[in-house]
């Protein structure tokens, strides 16, 4: 299974008000290893970056004047991700992006062009739910090293997120086996008659019933006798 995990740098927040793309990164994975086999480029937006943005991406207009801009790049990208499952953090910022620029090169919607999108902000939520689930959050959580990210990298940050993506939904290579797969070759199921076998019952004592009803009176009394297994009795 191929799979690709993606991520962005932008002039700003908006990608419906003329904010544009200024990086993209992403590795690739198959069969869950990292292949090495990787896309990264930066791009020149035509305007220059927020003040927030260039605190968090470090990017200056100086440095990505002479960088290719997204039209110019768009068939390698577009072929690099060609029918493979997109891994994303936060995947409708990103796509925002990625959608914005492909309709101004006259291209179809991202997700035209790859087999699926996986959000992992969403799969952080379901499996720590109240908790931080920012990237960087996540590599504390889930011991991967981050030591190295004192500005964001769509680069570096794709690597983060593929360390962290393979920890969240590791144990699904077993879950995913098929039925008669390799792995079980000579596995030996036994069936063991359990019908002879008496199981003790162990009746409650005369004190365990009277502390039972003590609690089940209490219980009526605070709801204003409202118990409904007494009024169902």
């Amino acid at each position: 299974m191929r799979q690709i995990i993606l991520d962005t740098e932008t002039t700003g927040f908006y990608f419906d008000k003329d904010d544009r793309l200024v990086e993209i990164g992403c590795v690739e994975l198959l069969n869950r290893k990292l292949t090495g086999h990787n896309f990264h480029v930066y791009l020149n937006p035509g305007r220059d970056s927020d003040e927030g943005a260039l605190r968090v991406h470090g990017l200056t207009s100086e440095f990505l004047r002479d960088k290719p801009v997204f039209s110019a790049i768009v068939d390698d990208f577009l072929a690099y991700v060609k029918d493979a499952e997109i891994i994303i953090h936060n995947a409708p910022f990103d796509l925002g992006f990625l959608n914005m620029e492909l309709q101004r090169s006259g291209r179809p919607k991202f997700k035209e062009h790859v087999s699926g999108v996986v959000d992992t902000l969403v799969m952080a939520k379901e499996l720590f739910p109240g908790k931080r689930n920012s990237l960087d959050a996540l590599c504390d959580r889930l011991e991967v090293d981050n030591s190295g990210r004192t500005l964001h990298g769509a680069l570096l940050d794709a690597e983060l997120l593929a360390d962290v993506y393979i920890n969240m939904t590791r144990g699904q290579d077993a879950l995913l086996m098929e039925p008669h797969s390799p792995q079980q070759t000579g596995v030996v199921i036994t069936k063991v008659d359990l019908t002879a076998i008496e199981l003790p019952v162990l009746h409650a004592s005369s004190q365990e019933l009277a502390a039972h009803e003590e609690a089940m009176a209490q219980i009526n009394k605070a709801s204003g006798g409202k118990a409904v297994w007494l009024q169902s009795a």
